[in-house]
């Protein structure tokens, strides 16, 4: 018999920890502190475990050195007498195994001391049980540990209360707690005070920005990635919006658990080893793509300038766009608010060509779903990612139920653009501001592709018609005659074709959607389809969207030109 003690680790109270603060240094800090507890920090704290604990041997596997760490590496735990293995570390989990329950917990000691010393304010979560490696299965004690222990440990924990300061202490701007100090200045920014957790987020900013700078050191060109919202490409006197993106891959986790079952317990290794790696460099490589393809879309104008498709000019060598939370199929970031629905849609396309273990012959692809919130640039981050969070959730209901009509797993995307405040969840805000007697005035959420003929609620649709809006002679900076067609739009189809007529538009139609049954006909006649409208959102969006992907204007030089 061999008996060993898998132990699972993870985080809670993640999203506040990196999102509760609207000065994104302090958000990169703390995404990237997030990442290290239980990646990094777990590995060294193996590393620190054996070396000064028990002086045994243990092996720490680490896709990120391929040549040294294959998933089928050796040693083993149950054939070499380690002390500890990691088997995996990616998803926001750890997942390890030591010879000795003891072993584990005196881990756990060590990692749970390092998170408090250095990255206060992270909750780690650690479950251990026991099992019996010749007849037991890992894939089941590690299910078991994940769907009940973790599940139950979590709703069972204590919140934190600390004590938020006395008559006689100042406070933290960014988190109400203890201010125990000033931060360093930065550029234009005066110090302020903050507490330790805010001390510990600003001080690994260098570090995280250099691992940031260097995984897409070949994508960036010249360019760097910002650390503050107000280097995004803001435009004084004209647009002052920032968009937030949430992406999350649709059904991962039922994709891991039918790509671990039924295995040996080594096999089991193997396969989380390659997917999870997998997995996580197809969210990296998408990401490269879309810092690949806004690279390109910047040229240099005629007065020297480097501007977005000829549309605004980027602020110094910074591009308008950061990843935050990256890797996996679980992605954060955040871009100027004009870049936000189409760089969203560019992350859901390349995410869909990556290939990951299981699905190379083109079997399983992968999607994903998004949701993207635009606010205004110094509106509260926090409820800003939380909105692109419940409007992701929206696009994968979305899914849900047309997969109830046969349809398989696709891609999906829902927006909300906040021209002033944001009051109430998503579900109240359609509620109250896109529900009228005709029916519904958003065709949001939409899927990225067309799945069968008559889909008209689609990427590929919505742009069409915002392009159209926005250039076509008939349309194009006429902005009364918009903003007349928005207003009818809201009174149904009996004064939308009136409005048609009255205004002589060319065929009395407008803009159809791209879909072969013949429907999208009824809806340019109508503006609505099936109780939804299919132009409002495009009217809404107008000054939301730039196309990356179309041929930049011919008169322009590269941005690696010099402008005469």
């Amino acid at each position: 018999m061999k008996n060993f003690t898998v132990t699972v680790l993870d985080t809670t109270g993640i999203q506040p920890y990196i999102f509760g603060s609207n000065r994104l240094r302090e958000n990169i800090g703390a995404s990237y502190l997030v990442s290290q507890a239980t990646d990094d920090w777990a590995r060294e704290a193996l590393d620190t475990f054996a070396r000064q604990d028990i002086n045994r041997k243990v092996y720490a596997f680490n896709p990120k050195y391929p040549k040294k760490h294959q998933p089928d590496a050796k040693p083993r735990i149950e054939d070499d007498g380690l002390a500890a293995e990691l088997v995996y570390a990616g998803g926001g989990n750890t997942v390890l195994l030591f010879s000795d329950k003891q072993y584990a917990v005196q881990f756990t000691q060590i990692l749970s001391k390092r998170i408090l010393e250095e990255a206060p304010g992270i909750n780690l979560l650690a479950v251990h049980q026991e099992f019996d490696w010749d007849s037991q299965s890992l894939y089941d004690v590690v299910q078991n540990l994940m769907k009940n222990d973790l599940d139950a440990k979590k709703r069972s924990r204590i919140p934190s209360a600390p004590l938020l300061g006395l008559g006689v202490t100042a406070t933290c701007r960014s988190t109400q707690l203890v201010g125990v100090k000033m931060s360093e200045p930065f550029e234009d920014d005066a110090p302020y005070l903050i507490s330790t957790e805010i001390d510990a987020k600003l001080k690994f900013v260098p570090q995280a920005n250099d691992k940031l700078q260097q995984m897409f050191v070949t994508s960036l060109g010249s360019y760097e990635f910002p650390l503050r919202t107000d280097e995004m490409g803001r435009s004084e006197g004209d647009s002052s919006y920032s968009a937030v993106i949430h992406a999350d891959g649709n059904g991962m986790g039922k994709r891991f658990q039918k790509f671990g079952k039924d295995k040996c317990n080594r096999d089991y290794i193997i396969a989380m080893r390659e997917l999870s790696h997998s997995v996580n460099q197809a969210g990296i490589d998408a990401l490269k793509e879309v810092v690949e393809i806004l690279v390109k879309s910047i040229k240099v104008d005629s007065e020297g300038k480097r501007k977005v498709k000829g549309q605004f000019e980027i602020k110094d060598n910074y591009l308008p766009f950061r990843p935050l939370v990256y890797g996996g199929d679980d992605i954060t970031f955040v871009c100027d608010g004009r870049l936000g629905l189409e760089l969203a849609a560019i992350f859901l396309q390349e995410f869909e060509k990556q290939l990951v273990v299981g699905n190379e012959n083109g079997k399983n692809p992968l999607t994903a779903c998004a949701g993207i919130c635009v606010v205004k640039t110094h509106y509260p981050f926090a409820r800003a990612y939380q909105l692109s969070e419940d409007l992701c959730r929206k696009a994968k209901g979305f899914v849900k139920d047309e997969k109830k009509f046969g349809k398989k797993d696709f891609s999906a995307l829902d927006w909300h653009l906040a021209a002033s405040g944001l009051s109430g969840s998503i579900s109240e805000i359609r509620q109250r501001e896109f529900q009228v007697p005709a029916g519904s005035l958003s065709m949001r959420p939409i899927s990225l592709k067309k799945q069968i003929d008559s889909d008209w609620r689609t990427w590929e649709g919505f742009t069409k018609v915002v392009k159209h809006f926005n250039e076509d002679e008939e349309w194009n900076g006429r902005h009364n005659k918009v903003i007349a067609l928005r207003d009818v739009l809201r009174q149904g189809i009996d004064v939308t074709q009136k409005f048609l007529k009255n205004y002589r538009i060319k065929d009395e139609q407008l803009p159809t959607f791209p879909e072969s049954s013949g429907r999208s006909e009824n809806l340019a006649k109508d503006g609505w389809l099936d109780r939804v409208c299919g132009y409002f959102d495009a009217i809404e969006a107008m000054d939301f969207y730039i196309s990356l992907r179309e041929q930049s204007n011919a008169d322009l030089p590269n941005e690696n030109q010099t402008a005469e």
